[in-house]
């Protein structure tokens, strides 16, 4: 077997249901491979941002590793972004770059794409991935894949893996299997019996989920759990998405000021909350009507749990769920609650478009047709998201980068074969929307609404002096045919009614609605958002 056959195999061992990926010279030689053994399909797209994210998404949508082969320097480099957003965001992606051969440093000139020294890649992506390898033996390659993929799995993380590519048709082994983490569980039991414990002293006990109980195969583990222990569940922001179709008591997302008044009275009167896999960030905590005492609260994440002043380390999130449901007896407990309620009902008239009526409008049509998996960009296009029914989502809300929206999206249709939902602002699209022109080669026909108000407008939001945040209009809509798909312009909300359902009776191309906003139109979330953290800086 080849050592780039080994990797491949073991990345689809462990869950890797495709490769997204640029080739460049350095990365020919494990591209052919790659391409040759079909071990896992190649889908190879434009830009190496977008390759990231469509990684990204991938993993972060349906769990196992997303995978993301790019040449070395000039494309490794390129997708430094992504890489660093998916480290913030705890997802497992897989760095395969293409490296110099062994005996190309030995001949006394600088090497193309090198930067400063031809090790500044490896130490450059040391700092934004939780493991690293350079493939440079061939015996010890397939310990070394197992610890790094395994490393990958357990943190949820990205990882590096470098392939010189005189070394891609070594002779290997293959890759023995990953071994499962051990736990003390004499430390679990205590961990869990306290949890328990603080819980039934609680008088207002409430959980949030967050995005690690996605990236560890959870969802349904946790909704068990929460029926159990009959608690009122939130999604943290990131969490948005979460338990979407699971029959749980989902009150809402939490967003502190610029949330529901019910989720946030909920959440910060707690008097036991449980965190499971929610990560401590700004994007989740720092709108908080009355400050969080994160002490008085349970926080599983980063594999250990902590309680007041102190941790029990070595606990991972799926141990922890799986032993609370074996100590919680199932019944039929409840928790009463008043669903909330969605915008629905667009009035189809010829008023202009509003980003309530964008959320009333693809509710309507879901209703109508079924749900559809949401891929969003940074901007009031989330922020739209949360009056949207609960759905599954991908989107970048801690990290915060623009670009995620449409690579994402051809992520989860690749990795799930669903038709995903776009939702992306006309700077977002700017960068990486052109990677629509890769949908005909693979029969991928995404749903994108592009929010077009010739402005980064939530930067306008906070400094709405600065003319700098002025775009102008492209005309998006035109560019879709040339890009292999289905454009339209609207402008009211009978013209994205109507748009709407020509897109989902449309089969086999993208469907690209270009919504023209008006500047100063926000979502009533992301009002809420800008005045809530605008109020929070002026008491600082």
């Amino acid at each position: 077997m080849k050592l780039t056959e080994s990797l491949l195999n073991a990345l689809k061992e462990n869950g890797a249901r495709q490769i997204f990926g640029i080739p460049g010279d350095f990365a020919l030689p494990f591209f052919k491979i790659i391409e040759e053994s079909r071990i896992l399909p190649l889908y190879t797209l434009s830009h190496e941002p977008g390759v990231g994210f469509a990684a990204d998404a991938a993993a972060r949508m349906v769990g196992g590793l997303g995978v993301a082969a790019v040449t070395y320097g000039a494309g490794a480099l390129n997708m430094i972004n992504p890489v660093a957003a998916a480290y913030a965001e705890k997802s497992p992606l897989v760095v395969l770059s293409g490296g110099p051969g062994k005996n190309e440093a030995k001949a006394g000139l600088l090497l193309h794409h090198q930067a400063k020294t031809l090790d500044s890649q490896f130490q450059i992506f040391r700092e934004i991935t939780c493991d690293q390898l350079r493939l440079d033996d061939a015996e010890r390659a397939p310990a070394d894949i197992a610890r790094v993929l395994g490393n990958c799995l357990r943190y949820s993380r990205p990882v590096y893996i470098e392939l010189p590519r005189d070394m891609v048709g070594a002779a290997c082994q293959a890759v023995p299997p990953l071994l499962a983490p051990t736990v003390d569980q004499d430390a679990l039991d205590a961990c869990v019996d306290e949890i328990r414990a603080r819980l039934q002293q609680a008088t207002r006990p409430a959980l949030m989920v967050g995005v690690e109980v996605r990236r560890f195969g959870l969802e349904e583990r946790v909704a068990e759990l929460a029926r159990r222990l009959a608690l009122p569940v939130v999604t943290s922001f990131m969490g948005r998405g979460l338990l979407a179709d699971a029959d749980v008591p989902l009150i809402g997302t939490y967003m502190g000021v610029a949330g529901l008044p019910e989720v946030t009275e909920l959440v910060e009167n707690s008097d036991g909350l449980l965190l499971l896999g929610v990560i401590i960030c700004d994007t989740n905590f720092g709108v908080s009507a009355s400050k969080i005492d994160l002490r008085k609260t349970i926080q599983a994440l980063d594999g250990q749990v902590t309680m007041a002043y102190h941790t029990y380390p070595q606990i991972p999130l799926t141990a922890l769920v799986d032993r609370l449901l074996e100590c919680v007896p199932a019944g039929h407990y409840a928790y009463s609650m008043t669903p909330r309620v969605f915008p629905h009902g667009m009035v189809a008239d010829q008023a202009p478009l509003t980003p309530t009526d964008i959320a009333a409008a693809v509710n309507d049509l879901m209703a109508k047709h079924g749900k559809l998996p949401i891929a969003s960009d940074m901007g009031d296009c989330l922020f739209t998201a949360m009056d949207i029914e609960h759905t599954a989502l991908v989107a970048p809300g801690y990290y915060a980068t623009m670009g995620f929206g449409v690579p994402a999206g051809l992520g989860v249709q690749a990795a799930t074969g669903q038709r995903p939902l776009i939702l992306v602002g006309d700077g977002a699209f700017q960068m990486t929307g052109w990677e629509l022109g890769n949908c005909q080669r693979y029969g991928w026909d995404p749903i994108v609404l592009v929010f077009n108000n010739a402005s980064w407008e939530m930067l306008r939001t906070f400094q709405p002096e600065s003319s700098f945040n002025d775009l102008g209009h492209w005309g998006f809509a035109e560019m879709a045919a040339g890009l292999g798909g289905d454009g339209r312009r609207v402008g009211s909300r009978g013209e994205l009614k109507e748009a709407l359902e020509q897109a989902v009776a449309t089969r086999g191309r993208f469907q690209l609605i270009e919504l023209t906003i008006p500047r100063g139109v926000l979502s009533t979330t992301l009002a809420r958002f800008v005045a809530g953290v605008k109020q929070l800086n002026a008491v600082k």
